[in-house]
């Protein structure tokens, strides 16, 4: 029979499973934190990690971290506001969280 093997063809990064992704991240020197990243993180590191160039047009997620830090910061700026009694601030603050909020949704 024939003695050619045939390669071993790696799956497309947006296609393995978020646990190949870490295996495959902890063999790549440059990248740290594999286990706390979620998928989309993963296939960002890795893709740096290889040269690789993100797509046009996608948002990651960690837009959605960063949306949800400035959340919480408006939280506890809104929880001052009312415990100083300014209710303008508090009611400015709440309809800032409730945009954010929205973002969020539409970019999950």
């Amino acid at each position: 029979m024939g003695g050619k093997k045939k390669e071993v063809k790696e799956k497309p990064l947006e296609k393995m499973t978020s646990k190949e992704l870490r295996e495959l991240a902890m063999t790549i020197e440059d990248i740290t934190g594999a286990h706390g990243m979620n998928k989309a993180e993963l296939v960002s590191q890795i893709r740096g990690a290889r040269g690789i160039e993100e797509p046009v047009g996608k948002k990651s997620n960690t837009d959605v971290r960063a949306l949800k830090k400035q959340i919480q910061e408006l939280k506890r700026q809104r929880e001052k506001a009312l415990a100083d009694d300014d209710e303008r601030m508090a009611v400015i603050y709440r309809k800032r969280m409730t945009r954010l909020k929205k973002k969020t949704r539409r970019a999950a």
